[in-house]
């Protein structure tokens, strides 16, 4: 059997990784809105898996401090695809 990952799969987990992030900063949604520069509306969209855009996941990526960390994977991703040998 295929395991296939949808673009909705993702945008379902981004939404609860910052729902989570969220609340553990004790964030309403208007809060982190305020925070980022977008509405409320817009952080409820995302967090229900609506509303991925790259400059959201980048902004309420960069609030909570995961840049490093997504720019380390995607890092790591282009040097395994750079390593692949033929032989």
């Amino acid at each position: 059997m295929i395991n296939s990952i949808t673009v909705k799969d993702v945008k379902l987990k981004l939404g609860v990784l910052c729902k989570s992030k969220r609340q553990s900063y004790d964030m309403s949604q208007e809060d982190l809105g305020e925070a980022i520069g977008l509405s409320r509306y817009t952080i409820q969209k995302f967090e229900n898996g609506k509303n991925a855009t790259l400059d959201t996941v980048l902004k309420i990526a960069n609030h909570f401090d995961l840049l490093k960390p997504l720019k380390k994977g995607i890092d790591k991703i282009i040097e395994d695809e750079n390593n692949i040998s033929l032989y």
